[in-house]
Formats: structure tokens, C-alpha cells, sequence
């Protein structure tokens, strides 16, 4: 597995509005969708292209086009927040959904719902949550993509720690993680510190 810390100044500058504890559930999604954005190019370096043939203005020439499909499987419902970002660059992706919530005593994962799309089996798979904390619903959903045939899978999120970062490696070590934060603990109460809160109640302004 690697993991990679996605270091940039707009991302950096974006999750720091999106970790004020003042800042709107508007500006919190906005500023979500445009990392998610951001992180694109780091995670699509090594997606595979094929070479087409095209028509220019001017004359016929070459061109590349992904080779491969994409399909993105956010956890709901935090990972709705990042979908839309990244699906306006990849506006082909198709969207399959992992419905996971955890149980607050165990902190365990509990899955409520799961659909997938046509020929996972061949597709480049992100899952994506905007946090990784304990690690068990990323393991959680990941294991679930697997269940389906996913062999092509990437993790990504906005904020980590890592003890989630370590549970990923021991249970699925061929599954990539890419993060735009390493912060430094989880509390008592299995909340990334200093993290940004509950992503989810901030995205849709639940509390």
C-alpha cells in the first residue's frame, strides 16, 4: 500500500476554512467539492491511456483517452460531499453507493444498504469518505467493492489519522490511500483531532 499525503497550497489553505468551526454548511461543501477536485491529478497519475486517432482544425493527428473505467463508490453520507468534485472531472465515472453508519458504542461499521454498477470487475474503483479515523467503515467498504470484484481500488479522504491509515495496511495492503491531512489522534470518542467535526452533520447541516 501507499499512502500519500496530497500537499498544495489551495488544499491547505481550503481544508483550513473547512476546519473553522464558523464556517457555513455552504462553504463547507463548496471548499469539499473543490479538494476533491484538487485531488484528481494526484489520483488519477497512473490510471492507464490509450492512444486514438483524432481530427483536429488542422490536420489529423493523435490523442490519448482513458482506457479504462471508472467507477467511484462514495460511503454514504459523508461521501457524497466529494463525489460531485471529482466527478466533474471524471464526468464519465459511474456511481456506485456503500451505506454505512457506526455504531457509537462498538465504533463498529454497520451496513444498511449497497449497489453497485455494471463491470466493476474492470473498473478503476475509488471510495471515497472524507475521513479516515478509526478505519473500520473505509475497511468496511473496501471489503464490500472486493465482494463485488473490484481488483483496481484506491481509498481517498480528506482528513486521517494513523490508526486508520494502519488498519488499511494490515487488511487491505494492496489498496492505495490518498489524504490531504495526517492529523495527529482520535479522542475517546473516535473523533479525528483536531479534525473538522462530524463531516457528514457539516455537509447537510444536520446540527
Amino acid at each position: 500500500m501507499s499512502f500519500n499525503i496530497i500537499k498544495h497550497p489551495l488544499i491547505i489553505d481550503k481544508l483550513t476554512r473547512m476546519r473553522k468551526v464558523e464556517t457555513s454548511s455552504k462553504d463547507f461543501r463548496e471548499n469539499l467539492n473543490e479538494i476533491g477536485q484538487l485531488m484528481v491529478y494526484e489520483i488519477f497519475r497512473d490510471v492507464p491511456v490509450k492512444e486514438i486517432d483524432i481530427n483536429t482544425p488542422v490536420i489529423k493527428t493523435k490523442g490519448y483517452t482513458i482506457d479504462i473505467p471508472v467507477v467511484l463508490i462514495p460511503i454514504i453520507r459523508a461521501g457524497l460531499g466529494m463525489t460531485e468534485g471529482i466527478q466533474r472531472l471524471v464526468p464519465t465515472a459511474r456511481i456506485a453507493h456503500i451505506g454505512l453508519y457506526r455504531n457509537e458504542e462498538t465504533l463498529e461499521p454497520v451496513q444498511y444498504y449497497a449497489k453497485k454498477t455494471k463491470n466493476i470487475d474492470k473498473s478503476y474503483v475509488i471510495v471515497v469518505d472524507p475521513m479516515l479515523a478509526t478505519g473500520g467503515s473505509a475497511s468496511k467498504a473496501i471489503e464490500i467493492a472486493k465482494s463485488w470484484g473490484a481488483k483496481q481500488i484506491k481509498f481517498v479522504c480528506l482528513v486521517s489519522v494513523q490508526e486508520g491509515v494502519d488498519k488499511l495496511q494490515r487488511e487491505h495492503p494492496d489498496v492505495d490511500v490518498y489524504t490531504a491531512s495526517l492529523d495527529p489522534v482520535l479522542n475517546d470518542d473516535g473523533f479525528i483531532v483536531p479534525g473538522l467535526g462530524d463531516a457528514g452533520d457539516r455537509i447537510f447541516g444536520t446540527k
